[in-house]
């Protein structure tokens, strides 16, 4: 359902040829994991969207809840995650890489995974390279959106023209971890 709902999304922004967001559009459905769960999924769950507690290291609140939906868990962790896949040097969308996250007191993608599947009882994650696409074919649909809006004249944001052209980048990250597959 989700796949298909940002295929349409995309669809309908698309403005210039990203052969790699066709090339997830047809991927995708294809390599949906066998082992399907459903939840409430946050839909935009990341750092920036967490309340620290200020006197101890403790999520406090998650906030901005307005891409919530019911999907699958495992899409909200991958999308958690896609900063470890994203350059630390890109403006209005940091990623980690590049970054020493031991100075930064950050744990690193596999602490994350591992600290997840004893919280829920998981004996690990198959299949999350298809997770990991799929959120950056995801965010890549929506910036397109957002992208498309610009040029249209209707974005809400002032740097809307340059937050959509990483639409892109987005793209070819997915496409590069599908084809890597399980092994990354």
């Amino acid at each position: 359902r989700q796949v298909a709902r940002w295929s349409k999304q995309y669809l309908a922004s698309k403005t210039d040829d990203l052969p790699a967001m066709d090339k997830l559009m047809a991927w995708l459905p294809e390599h949906l994991p066998a082992k399907d769960e459903t939840a409430i999924a946050h839909g935009d769950y990341r750092f920036g969207n967490l309340m620290l507690a200020p006197d101890r290291p403790a999520v406090i609140a998650i906030l901005d809840w307005e891409l919530s939906t019911l999907g699958h868990p495992l899409a909200d962790l991958a999308y958690f995650c896609l900063p470890f896949y994203l350059p630390a040097d890109m403006e209005g969308m940091r990623g980690l890489q590049g970054e020493n996250l031991e100075e930064l007191g950050l744990p690193d993608e596999q602490a994350i995974i591992r600290r997840y599947c004893e919280k829920t009882g998981r004996e690990g994650i198959e299949d999350w390279h298809v997770y990991l696409a799929f959120s950056l074919f995801r965010l890549a649909a929506i910036l397109q959106g957002v992208y498309k809006r610009a040029l249209d004249g209707n974005a809400a944001n002032a740097n809307a023209l340059e937050v959509g052209k990483r639409a892109s980048l987005l793209a070819d990250t997915g496409w590069k971890i599908a084809c890597e597959g399980a092994t990354s």
